[in-house]
């Protein structure tokens, strides 16, 4: 299966549209259609084909439907979310509300994330990114110490 991988900014044109990295096309397999939905632990959107919304309403399936959870969950997969239509030339067009929710004014850094992939706006990736990689190293030291990694025993 392939996967979203790599990072890469693209521009963002005066009618809010933006191209999706050709890469990223490849994995979605020539679908024309995106799905996305707000992020509820940055400012970032999450986006991908119609395994990111399966395996969100997979964890929903497991929920009691007359839960406060089910109620969250739901909302957070249906409510806040959306299917954006990816033209012939692999662009899609940024709704308000993705904008207002990232911050993207002219560009669009595109983060792969497996099987799916997100959309920030490139300064405030920029300082994601560097948090990230400082919590990476802390747990790779943590498990190197307990020898709970390969990278730990391997150095790298």
């Amino acid at each position: 299966m392939s996967r979203f991988l790599a990072n890469t900014q693209n521009p963002v044109d005066k009618k809010g549209r933006v191209s999706v990295p050709a890469a990223f096309r490849t994995v979605l397999g020539g679908q024309n259609e995106l799905y996305t939905m707000l992020s509820i632990s940055g400012p970032t959107v999450e986006a991908g084909g119609p395994q990111l919304i399966q395996a969100a309403e997979a964890r929903l399936g497991q929920m009691d439907p007359f839960s406060e959870e089910y109620e969250v969950w739901s909302y957070y997969i249906h409510g806040d979310s959306n299917m954006l239509k990816i033209d012939g030339d692999g662009r899609i067009t940024l709704g308000e509300e993705i904008r207002e929710h990232t911050g993207i004014d002219d560009k669009v850094a595109f983060v792969g994330r497996g099987h799916f992939f997100q959309m920030w706006e490139p300064g405030k990736f920029k300082i994601y990114q560097k948090e990230t990689r400082m919590k990476a190293l802390e747990l790779r030291q943590r498990l190197g110490k307990s020898g709970g990694g390969i990278a730990g025993k391997r150095g790298h």
